[in-house]
C-alpha cells in the first residue's frame, strides 16, 4: 500500500485531485468536436476504472506498510462490493442525465438552479 508520509505532500495531493474533478469536461474540448459530450463521458469513465485498477495492482501493492490491495479487496464482502459498483453506476447515470440537460437546456439554466432570484 502507498501511504503518504508527510502532510505537505498530502495537501498537494489533494489540491490536485481537486483540479481534476473536472477533467473530463476539458480532455472532451481537446478531443474532436464530433464526439458527443455524453458518449464521450462515457468513454473517460471507462479510461478512469481502467487507470485506478492499474493503479491499484501497481501503487496499492508498493510499500511496506499496509496489506496490499488484494487482501482488502478479499476482506470486502460480496454485497459492500456490489454496493459500491451499484453506487458508482447510479452516480454515473445521474452524471451522464445532468450532463445531457445541460446540453439541451444551456449552461444558464443551470445556474439560475443554484441561485434563487428572490432573495
Amino acid at each position: 500500500m502507498f501511504v503518504v508520509q508527510s502532510y505537505p505532500l498530502a495537501v498537494v495531493l489533494c489540491v490536485v485531485t481537486m483540479l481534476c474533478w473536472g477533467s473530463w469536461a476539458n480532455t472532451q474540448k481537446l478531443a474532436t468536436r464530433d464526439w458527443r459530450f455524453q458518449l464521450f463521458y462515457w468513454d473517460y469513465a471507462a479510461g478512469v476504472l481502467l487507470l485506478t485498477m492499474l493503479l491499484a495492482f501497481t501503487l496499492g501493492s508498493a510499500g511496506a506498510m499496509g496489506r496490499s490491495f488484494l487482501p482488502d479487496l478479499r476482506q470486502a464482502t460480496g454485497s459492500a462490493i456490489g454496493s459500491a459498483l451499484m453506487g458508482g453506476v447510479i452516480f454515473n447515470l445521474s452524471n451522464i442525465l445532468l450532463v445531457a440537460a445541460i446540453d439541451i437546456a444551456g449552461w444558464r439554466w443551470l445556474f439560475l438552479w443554484g441561485w434563487d432570484w428572490r432573495s
